[in-house]
């Protein structure tokens, strides 16, 4: 066997990665780089997107750059965290948890693939099978399908299987659990320091469940003291080699959270923790960054398979398994002729994911209401931003006559401050945060929405609805609860709402 010169080690260490780029189009730098570097995975972002017609011609030219196992990747999970929002919007794990149907999360899985194989996709990073039994957790929440191992690894797997009927794969994330923590990986490096035997029974569970079915799995960003003190899992041979491909007999692809990521890159420098993390046993590297980032963590494969560190043996089973997934599922969009009916199957999981929680009651049709919302929608780096309050005012105004008043600091509003006019009182939240202690002790609305976070209920003490999202089936959803037409059937998966 020759040995690879550097400008084949190169194109070999571009199989191994995963790019972003800015901007809607693919520019001629960008596909110069893709080409030059034999590029043949990408995910896109919202800023990559404005419509159907854009993101077809996108992802076309992605393909023809990237050629027939070209692996073009979005996280289009449901709930807050979607890239392409224009279609028909899917209702968030959790929202799924409390709806506790596996054929509706089946339905849910296929319609979203639907969608996004329309627009050129042949790799969701869904579902979430982290479980979310911490309600400080920043950043996973609602993403979850709810706490008990069992039932969220069968919601999930449904989930998967309809994206997997329509021809789309999936990838479960963030392996081996990213429910139990109170720090945002994107942020900082999280530690869960359980016993194994706990965690054997709770994070490990849903992915040891679904490894037999998940054709790919994502690394949390995560260190696991009990299972390895030295390493995040993302660079954790014991985990990802050790645990998943030997102890669990794993086939399928691992690849590795963002690696821009402030837990990784901030710590250990992209092009040391790309290595470090195929070393460990990862078969793909999500180079997230910029192309300077992007180049570093190419010279450092390269380098690191030259000099045998990444043996040439272990490179081609990784580029194997790749090129099986994409073989497997193929990049070829079909037309969508199912967008209507897939709305009414999105409409239906946001009704049936409605939770009471503390017997809420209802205004009076006609009443007057003072609706209460922060006048900013915020994003989190991971979730779209929130809905505009007065796209909430404006939902609610078809029942009620709305007086809108907003607050730029929950941590100050003063409750007491507003009129005592007799009119019925709901705040809306339309944020991630949970609310700190002013709010905690002093707001006193008729009636909370929890459009988002549903742990906020557990903040606020009066009576709420929980959606589990905000996008506009979850305010039509309310309002159907509003109107009396229809009652809140679900029941929160996890636990504190009883």
């Amino acid at each position: 066997m020759t040995t690879p010169n550097q400008n084949e080690l190169r194109k070999i260490a571009g199989q191994l990665i995963m790019i972003r780029f800015p901007g809607t189009v693919l520019d001629a730098a960008t596909a110069d780089f893709i080409k030059a570097n034999g590029i043949r995975a990408v995910c896109l972002f919202r800023g990559n997107m404005t419509d159907s017609e854009q993101l077809g011609k996108l992802t076309a030219d992605l393909r023809a750059v990237m050629g027939p196992e070209s692996l073009i990747g979005i996280d289009q999970e449901g709930g807050a965290v979607v890239r392409s929002t224009w279609v028909p919007a899917p209702p968030a794990a959790m929202g799924l948890g409390a709806a506790n149907d596996t054929d509706l999360s089946y339905r849910t899985g296929a319609a979203v693939a639907r969608a996004v194989k329309s627009l050129g996709f042949n790799w969701n990073f869904a579902p979430v099978l982290d479980l979310n039994n911490n309600p400080h957790n920043p950043v996973i929440a609602e993403r979850s399908f709810g706490a008990e191992p069992q039932r969220a690894a069968e919601l999930a797997m449904a989930w998967m299987a309809g994206s997997h009927a329509e021809g789309v794969a999936c990838c479960v994330k963030h392996f081996p659990g990213h429910g139990d923590t109170n720090v945002d990986s994107h942020r900082d490096l999280p530690t869960v320091n359980k016993p194994v035997e706990e965690l054997d029974r709770l994070e490990l569970a849903p992915f040891r469940i679904a490894s037999g079915a998940a054709p790919a799995m994502m690394t949390a960003h995560i260190v696991y003291p009990t299972l390895d003190p030295d390493n995040p899992a993302t660079m954790s041979r014991r985990i990802l080699t050790g645990l998943l491909r030997e102890e669990w007999q794993y086939k399928g692809i691992v690849i590795t959270d963002g690696m821009d990521m402030h837990a990784i890159a901030g710590r250990y420098g992209v092009g040391n923790a790309a290595v470090r993390a195929l070393v460990a046993g990862a078969d793909m590297v999500m180079a997230l960054g910029t192309t300077e980032t992007q180049n570093e963590t190419l010279d450092s494969i390269a380098a690191a398979i030259a000099s045998g560190e990444l043996p040439m043996t272990e490179v081609q089973q990784r580029l194997d398994r790749l090129a099986s997934l994409a073989l497997a599922y193929p990049c070829k969009p079909r037309s969508y002729k199912e967008d209507a009916a897939d709305r009414v199957v999105m409409a239906e999981g946001w009704r049936r994911s409605l939770t009471a929680y503390g017997a809420p009651a209802r205004p009076a049709a006609g009443a007057q209401v003072r609706l209460v919302v922060r006048q900013d929608v915020v994003s989190d780096g991971v979730s779209e931003a929130g809905v505009p309050a007065e796209v909430v005012a404006a939902s609610l105004r078809r029942l009620y006559d709305v007086e809108l008043t907003t607050f730029a600091d929950a941590d100050t509003f003063d409750w007491s401050a507003l009129p005592q006019d007799g009119r019925f009182t709901i705040l809306a939240s339309t944020s991630r945060l949970r609310y700190g202690e002013h709010a905690r002790s002093t707001w006193k609305p008729d009636l909370h929405l929890a459009l988002w976070n549903p742990y906020q209920a557990l903040d606020i003490q009066s009576p709420s609805l929980m959606t589990y999202g905000f996008a506009q089936p979850a305010l039509d959803a309310v309002n159907g609860w509003l109107s009396g037409e229809l009652e809140a059937t679900g029941n929160a998966p996890v636990p504190g709402f009883a």
